[in-house]
């Protein structure tokens, strides 16, 4: 079996027309979401501090810090569901409760109009699967962790991963780089 990525930025890299960006990122676990969203904002210059998992979160997946700001931000990965009110009341409750200055939230999925409404005026930034896609650098071949030509999309012919795909190296046998796919 290829070797895990070692961060979700890695899973989601495949080739565009294999599967959509967003299909790519629903794949994720919710844990994995979460950690990309931190990578995500890493990527943007904050300090990120993820809650401890498993156990109740208080509204709040992550906190962001860079400069003066404080800001919370609340990770749902769900697949069909839209996201309402009372889940983004909880986040301004919790901003509120600490003291942050601002708020975001993240899903894969949208947002309620009624949850919109609730979020205007607030410090709260909604974001949707749509435009955390748009975040992402997306390209079309990773490096090869072992060499770092470019990869090329293989899909295994033999053996028991007979029709998974990956990314392999395009040395191979020389080189053994593989990458998994989402």
């Amino acid at each position: 079996m290829p070797r895990k990525a070692a961060t979700p930025y890695e899973l989601i890299i495949l080739p565009a027309s294999e599967l959509p960006v967003l299909e790519r990122v629903k794949r994720l676990s919710w844990s994995a979401f979460e950690d990309l969203v931190a990578e995500v904002y890493r990527r943007k210059g904050f300090h990120v501090e993820q809650t401890p998992r498993g156990r109740a979160d208080g509204g709040y997946d992550l906190v962001l810090l860079k400069e003066q700001d404080s800001i919370l931000v609340q990770c749902k990965h769900w697949l069909v569901y839209k996201v309402g009110v009372p889940k983004v009341r909880e986040l301004a409750g919790a901003m509120h409760k600490v003291g942050a200055t601002g708020g975001v939230f993240v899903t894969t999925g949208a947002f309620t109009p009624a949850a919109r409404q609730f979020a205007n005026g607030l410090p709260i930034e909604l974001v949707d699967g749509e435009t955390l896609i748009s975040w992402l650098p997306v390209s079309e071949a990773p490096s090869c962790p072992k060499c770092q030509k470019p990869m090329v999309w293989r899909t295994a012919g033999k053996g028991p991963h007979k029709g998974d795909q990956f990314w392999g190296c395009p040395d191979y046998p020389r080189c053994r780089g593989l990458r998994q796919a989402a």
